[in-house]
Protein backbone atom coordinates (compact mmCIF):
# COMPACT_ATOMS: atom_id res chain seq x y z
CA UNK A 1 0.00 0.00 0.00
CA UNK A 2 0.96 3.64 -0.44
CA UNK A 3 0.84 5.06 3.07
CA UNK A 4 1.02 8.71 4.13
CA UNK A 5 2.56 9.33 7.56
CA UNK A 6 1.81 12.74 9.04
CA UNK A 7 4.54 13.62 11.53
CA UNK A 8 6.46 10.68 10.15
CA UNK A 9 9.94 11.85 11.17
CA UNK A 10 9.03 11.98 14.85
CA UNK A 11 9.85 9.35 17.44
CA UNK A 12 7.01 6.90 16.83
CA UNK A 13 6.53 7.88 13.18
CA UNK A 14 10.14 7.14 12.22
CA UNK A 15 10.08 3.67 13.80
CA UNK A 16 6.75 2.96 12.11
CA UNK A 17 8.18 4.06 8.76
CA UNK A 18 10.97 1.49 9.19
CA UNK A 19 8.53 -1.33 9.95
CA UNK A 20 6.21 -0.35 7.08
CA UNK A 21 9.09 -0.29 4.60
CA UNK A 22 10.32 -3.65 5.87
CA UNK A 23 6.80 -5.02 5.37
CA UNK A 24 6.84 -3.95 1.72
CA UNK A 25 4.75 -0.79 1.86
CA UNK A 26 5.62 2.53 0.19
CA UNK A 27 5.90 5.48 2.53
CA UNK A 28 5.30 9.19 2.03
CA UNK A 29 6.10 11.41 5.03
CA UNK A 30 4.94 14.93 5.75
CA UNK A 31 6.33 16.75 8.78
CA UNK A 32 6.82 20.37 9.83
CA UNK A 33 10.02 19.41 11.74
CA UNK A 34 8.96 21.27 14.90
CA UNK A 35 9.79 18.22 17.03
CA UNK A 36 11.93 16.24 14.61
CA UNK A 37 14.90 16.54 12.29
CA UNK A 38 15.37 16.10 8.57
CA UNK A 39 18.33 13.78 9.11
CA UNK A 40 15.90 11.18 10.45
CA UNK A 41 14.85 10.59 6.83
CA UNK A 42 18.41 9.53 5.97
CA UNK A 43 18.54 7.31 9.04
CA UNK A 44 15.32 5.52 8.07
CA UNK A 45 16.71 4.93 4.60
CA UNK A 46 20.02 3.71 6.03
CA UNK A 47 18.27 1.15 8.24
CA UNK A 48 15.94 -0.16 5.52
CA UNK A 49 18.01 0.43 2.39
CA UNK A 50 14.80 1.83 0.88
CA UNK A 51 13.71 5.31 -0.14
CA UNK A 52 10.92 7.38 1.35
CA UNK A 53 9.36 10.48 -0.10
CA UNK A 54 9.37 13.50 2.19
CA UNK A 55 7.45 16.77 1.99
CA UNK A 56 7.99 19.50 4.57
CA UNK A 57 4.62 21.03 5.39
CA UNK A 58 2.16 21.58 8.20
CA UNK A 59 -1.28 19.97 8.57
CA UNK A 60 -2.63 23.40 9.53
CA UNK A 61 -1.97 24.61 5.95
CA UNK A 62 -4.91 23.05 4.14
CA UNK A 63 -3.78 24.09 0.65
CA UNK A 64 -0.48 22.25 1.15
CA UNK A 65 -2.24 19.10 2.36
CA UNK A 66 -4.55 19.27 -0.65
CA UNK A 67 -1.50 19.43 -2.95
CA UNK A 68 -0.01 16.36 -1.27
CA UNK A 69 -3.13 14.33 -2.03
CA UNK A 70 -3.56 15.80 -5.51
CA UNK A 71 -0.03 14.84 -6.54
CA UNK A 72 0.40 11.45 -4.87
CA UNK A 73 -1.41 8.12 -4.80
CA UNK A 74 -2.39 7.52 -1.19
CA UNK A 75 -4.18 4.38 -0.01
CA UNK A 76 -4.08 4.97 3.74
CA UNK A 77 -3.02 7.58 6.29
CA UNK A 78 -1.35 7.10 9.65
CA UNK A 79 -1.85 10.34 11.53
CA UNK A 80 0.95 11.03 14.04
CA UNK A 81 1.29 14.80 13.61
CA UNK A 82 0.47 16.61 16.83
CA UNK A 83 1.93 18.37 19.83
CA UNK A 84 2.30 16.10 22.85
CA UNK A 85 3.79 17.79 25.95
CA UNK A 86 1.26 17.76 28.78
CA UNK A 87 2.82 20.68 30.67
CA UNK A 88 3.03 22.84 27.58
CA UNK A 89 -0.60 22.07 26.76
CA UNK A 90 -1.65 23.40 30.17
CA UNK A 91 0.34 26.60 29.63
CA UNK A 92 -0.79 27.14 26.03
CA UNK A 93 -4.03 25.24 25.38
CA UNK A 94 -5.15 27.21 22.33
CA UNK A 95 -1.90 26.30 20.55
CA UNK A 96 -2.67 22.64 21.17
CA UNK A 97 -6.29 22.91 20.06
CA UNK A 98 -5.26 24.76 16.90
CA UNK A 99 -2.48 22.36 15.98
CA UNK A 100 -3.98 19.02 16.98
CA UNK A 101 -7.68 19.54 16.34
CA UNK A 102 -7.79 22.14 13.54
CA UNK A 103 -4.94 20.36 11.75
CA UNK A 104 -6.80 17.05 11.96
CA UNK A 105 -9.97 18.62 10.58
CA UNK A 106 -7.98 19.85 7.57
CA UNK A 107 -6.56 16.38 7.02
CA UNK A 108 -9.94 14.66 7.26
CA UNK A 109 -11.59 17.12 4.89
CA UNK A 110 -8.86 16.56 2.31
CA UNK A 111 -9.10 12.78 2.76
CA UNK A 112 -12.82 13.00 2.06
CA UNK A 113 -12.24 15.16 -1.02
CA UNK A 114 -9.82 12.62 -2.53
CA UNK A 115 -11.80 9.58 -1.36
CA UNK A 116 -9.02 8.25 0.87
CA UNK A 117 -11.01 6.36 3.50
CA UNK A 118 -8.38 4.38 5.45
CA UNK A 119 -6.99 5.99 8.61
CA UNK A 120 -4.96 4.97 11.65
CA UNK A 121 -5.03 7.63 14.36
CA UNK A 122 -2.32 8.06 16.96
CA UNK A 123 -4.25 8.51 20.20
CA UNK A 124 -3.13 8.12 23.80
CA UNK A 125 -3.94 6.41 27.08
CA UNK A 126 -4.32 9.92 28.51
CA UNK A 127 -7.92 9.80 27.23
CA UNK A 128 -8.76 7.52 30.17
CA UNK A 129 -8.15 10.16 32.81
CA UNK A 130 -7.73 9.16 36.47
CA UNK A 131 -9.34 7.04 39.18
CA UNK A 132 -9.74 3.92 37.08
CA UNK A 133 -9.74 0.21 37.82
CA UNK A 134 -6.74 -1.56 36.33
CA UNK A 135 -6.05 -2.86 33.79
CA UNK A 136 -7.58 -0.36 31.40
CA UNK A 137 -9.63 -1.83 28.57
CA UNK A 138 -10.98 -0.02 25.53
CA UNK A 139 -14.35 0.12 27.33
CA UNK A 140 -12.95 1.88 30.41
CA UNK A 141 -14.49 5.33 31.00
CA UNK A 142 -12.73 8.24 29.32
CA UNK A 143 -12.11 11.63 30.86
CA UNK A 144 -8.89 13.43 29.92
CA UNK A 145 -7.53 15.76 32.60
CA UNK A 146 -5.30 18.09 30.55
CA UNK A 147 -5.56 19.93 27.21
CA UNK A 148 -3.24 17.47 25.42
CA UNK A 149 -5.36 14.50 26.46
CA UNK A 150 -8.54 16.37 25.60
CA UNK A 151 -7.31 17.05 22.06
CA UNK A 152 -6.85 13.29 21.61
CA UNK A 153 -10.25 12.55 23.10
CA UNK A 154 -12.00 15.22 21.02
CA UNK A 155 -10.39 13.85 17.85
CA UNK A 156 -11.56 10.35 18.77
CA UNK A 157 -15.11 11.72 19.09
CA UNK A 158 -14.76 13.51 15.74
CA UNK A 159 -13.68 10.25 14.12
CA UNK A 160 -16.67 8.40 15.57
CA UNK A 161 -18.99 11.09 14.19
CA UNK A 162 -17.24 10.93 10.81
CA UNK A 163 -17.68 7.18 10.65
CA UNK A 164 -21.35 7.45 11.60
CA UNK A 165 -21.87 9.93 8.77
CA UNK A 166 -19.85 7.88 6.27
CA UNK A 167 -19.45 4.16 7.08
CA UNK A 168 -17.27 3.68 4.00
CA UNK A 169 -14.39 4.93 6.20
CA UNK A 170 -12.15 2.41 7.91
CA UNK A 171 -10.69 3.99 11.04
CA UNK A 172 -8.45 2.47 13.69
CA UNK A 173 -7.75 4.44 16.86
CA UNK A 174 -4.61 3.34 18.72
CA UNK A 175 -4.33 4.32 22.37
CA UNK A 176 -0.63 4.22 23.24
CA UNK A 177 0.59 3.68 26.75
CA UNK A 178 4.23 4.72 27.43
CA UNK A 179 6.50 4.32 24.37
CA UNK A 180 10.19 3.92 25.21
CA UNK A 181 13.34 2.44 23.70
CA UNK A 182 14.99 2.82 20.33
CA UNK A 183 15.74 0.87 17.17
CA UNK A 184 18.34 -1.87 17.64
CA UNK A 185 20.65 -0.07 15.21
CA UNK A 186 20.91 2.87 17.62
CA UNK A 187 20.34 5.18 14.65
CA UNK A 188 16.84 6.38 15.53
CA UNK A 189 15.30 6.89 18.96
CA UNK A 190 13.68 9.45 21.22
CA UNK A 191 15.57 12.73 21.13
CA UNK A 192 13.41 15.48 22.63
CA UNK A 193 14.51 19.08 22.41
CA UNK A 194 15.36 20.70 25.72
CA UNK A 195 14.77 18.91 29.01
CA UNK A 196 12.77 15.70 28.44
CA UNK A 197 9.24 15.44 29.78
CA UNK A 198 9.25 11.62 29.80
CA UNK A 199 11.02 9.26 32.20
CA UNK A 200 13.20 7.16 29.90
CA UNK A 201 14.94 9.93 27.91
CA UNK A 202 15.48 11.81 31.17
CA UNK A 203 17.13 8.74 32.72
CA UNK A 204 19.24 8.32 29.58
CA UNK A 205 20.55 11.87 29.80
CA UNK A 206 21.37 11.47 33.48
CA UNK A 207 23.25 8.25 32.67
CA UNK A 208 25.64 10.07 30.31
CA UNK A 209 26.04 13.19 32.43
CA UNK A 210 23.95 15.62 30.39
CA UNK A 211 21.56 16.00 33.34
CA UNK A 212 22.64 15.77 36.99
CA UNK A 213 19.97 13.59 38.55
CA UNK A 214 16.44 12.26 38.23
CA UNK A 215 13.64 13.40 40.52
CA UNK A 216 11.26 10.59 41.44
CA UNK A 217 7.98 12.23 42.36
CA UNK A 218 6.59 10.31 45.31
CA UNK A 219 7.66 7.08 46.98
CA UNK A 220 4.56 6.57 49.13
CA UNK A 221 2.04 5.32 46.57
CA UNK A 222 0.20 2.06 47.19
CA UNK A 223 2.43 0.16 44.75
CA UNK A 224 5.11 -2.54 44.97
CA UNK A 225 7.85 -0.08 46.02
CA UNK A 226 5.94 3.14 46.61
CA UNK A 227 6.76 4.73 43.22
CA UNK A 228 4.36 5.19 40.34
CA UNK A 229 3.68 2.26 38.03
CA UNK A 230 3.22 2.64 34.27
CA UNK A 231 2.88 0.38 31.23
CA UNK A 232 6.05 0.95 29.18
CA UNK A 233 6.05 -0.42 25.63
CA UNK A 234 9.05 -0.67 23.31
CA UNK A 235 8.65 1.69 20.37
CA UNK A 236 9.45 -1.08 17.87
CA UNK A 237 6.59 -3.17 19.28
CA UNK A 238 4.40 -0.09 19.00
CA UNK A 239 5.48 0.42 15.38
CA UNK A 240 4.60 -3.19 14.59
CA UNK A 241 1.14 -2.48 15.99
CA UNK A 242 0.70 0.10 13.24
CA UNK A 243 1.69 -2.39 10.56
CA UNK A 244 -0.89 -4.81 11.98
CA UNK A 245 -3.45 -1.99 11.90
CA UNK A 246 -2.77 -1.33 8.23
CA UNK A 247 -3.41 -5.02 7.57
CA UNK A 248 -6.66 -4.75 9.53
CA UNK A 249 -7.82 -1.77 7.46
CA UNK A 250 -7.66 -3.93 4.34
CA UNK A 251 -10.39 -6.12 5.87
CA UNK A 252 -12.85 -3.16 5.81
CA UNK A 253 -12.89 -3.14 9.58
CA UNK A 254 -15.09 -0.08 10.11
CA UNK A 255 -14.13 1.82 13.26
CA UNK A 256 -12.13 0.09 15.98
CA UNK A 257 -10.19 1.17 19.06
CA UNK A 258 -7.18 -0.70 20.45
CA UNK A 259 -4.89 -0.29 23.43
CA UNK A 260 -1.22 -0.75 22.58
CA UNK A 261 0.59 -1.71 25.76
CA UNK A 262 2.23 -4.72 27.34
CA UNK A 263 -0.31 -5.30 30.10
CA UNK A 264 2.55 -5.18 32.62
CA UNK A 265 3.23 -2.25 34.94
CA UNK A 266 6.78 -1.26 35.91
CA UNK A 267 7.51 1.15 38.74
CA UNK A 268 9.82 4.12 38.36
CA UNK A 269 12.38 2.45 40.63
CA UNK A 270 12.21 -0.77 38.61
CA UNK A 271 12.99 1.21 35.46
CA UNK A 272 15.87 3.04 37.15
CA UNK A 273 17.32 -0.17 38.58
CA UNK A 274 17.13 -1.96 35.23
CA UNK A 275 18.71 1.01 33.48
CA UNK A 276 21.53 0.98 36.01
CA UNK A 277 22.23 -2.65 35.11
CA UNK A 278 22.69 -1.55 31.50
CA UNK A 279 24.76 1.60 32.09
CA UNK A 280 26.78 0.55 35.13
CA UNK A 281 24.91 2.37 37.87
CA UNK A 282 25.26 5.91 36.59
CA UNK A 283 21.67 7.07 37.17
CA UNK A 284 21.53 9.28 40.25
CA UNK A 285 18.11 10.09 41.67
CA UNK A 286 16.37 11.79 44.55
CA UNK A 287 12.89 11.40 45.96
CA UNK A 288 10.72 14.49 45.51
CA UNK A 289 7.14 15.28 46.60
CA UNK A 290 4.25 13.89 44.57
CA UNK A 291 3.06 15.96 41.62
CA UNK A 292 -0.55 17.10 41.37
CA UNK A 293 -2.54 14.87 39.02
CA UNK A 294 -0.21 11.86 39.14
CA UNK A 295 -1.80 8.53 39.97
CA UNK A 296 -0.38 5.38 41.53
CA UNK A 297 -0.61 2.99 38.57
CA UNK A 298 -1.69 2.94 34.96
CA UNK A 299 -1.50 -0.09 32.68
CA UNK A 300 -3.33 -1.62 29.77
CA UNK A 301 -5.29 -4.67 28.92
CA UNK A 302 -3.95 -5.39 25.40
CA UNK A 303 -6.24 -8.42 24.90
CA UNK A 304 -8.36 -6.86 22.17
CA UNK A 305 -5.27 -5.92 20.11
CA UNK A 306 -3.81 -9.38 20.73
CA UNK A 307 -7.00 -11.07 19.52
CA UNK A 308 -8.11 -8.83 16.65
CA UNK A 309 -4.84 -7.38 15.32
CA UNK A 310 -2.89 -10.59 15.98
CA UNK A 311 -0.28 -8.36 17.59
CA UNK A 312 1.56 -8.68 20.86
CA UNK A 313 4.35 -6.70 22.53
CA UNK A 314 7.48 -8.87 22.64
CA UNK A 315 10.31 -6.76 24.07
CA UNK A 316 11.01 -6.67 27.81
CA UNK A 317 12.17 -3.90 30.14
CA UNK A 318 15.84 -4.81 29.70
CA UNK A 319 15.55 -4.36 25.93
CA UNK A 320 13.79 -1.02 26.44
CA UNK A 321 16.61 0.25 28.67
CA UNK A 322 19.45 -1.23 26.64
CA UNK A 323 18.24 0.20 23.32
CA UNK A 324 17.63 3.63 24.91
CA UNK A 325 21.14 3.73 26.37
CA UNK A 326 22.71 2.52 23.11
CA UNK A 327 20.94 5.29 21.19
CA UNK A 328 21.92 7.95 23.77
CA UNK A 329 25.59 6.93 23.63
CA UNK A 330 25.61 7.03 19.83
CA UNK A 331 23.99 10.48 19.81
CA UNK A 332 26.49 11.73 22.38
CA UNK A 333 29.46 10.46 20.40
CA UNK A 334 28.03 11.91 17.19
CA UNK A 335 27.86 15.37 18.72
CA UNK A 336 31.44 15.36 20.07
Amino acid sequence: MNILLTGGLGYIGSHTAVELLNAGHDVLVIDNLCNSSIDVKDRIEEITDKQIQFIETDIRIKEDIDNVFANNKIDAVIHFAGLKAVGESVQNPLYYYENNIAGTINLLQVMQKYNVKNLVFSSSATVYGTCQEMPLSEDSPTGAVNPYGRTKLFIEEMLKDLYTSDPSFNIIILRYFNPVGAHDSGIIGENPRGIPNNLMPYIARVSVGILDELSIYGDDYDTKDGTGVRDYIHVVDLACGHVASIDKLSENCGLAIYNLGTGTGYSVLEVVNEFNKVCGGKVKYKIAPRRDGDIAEYYASPKKANDELHWQAKKDLHSMCESTYNYQIKELNKNK
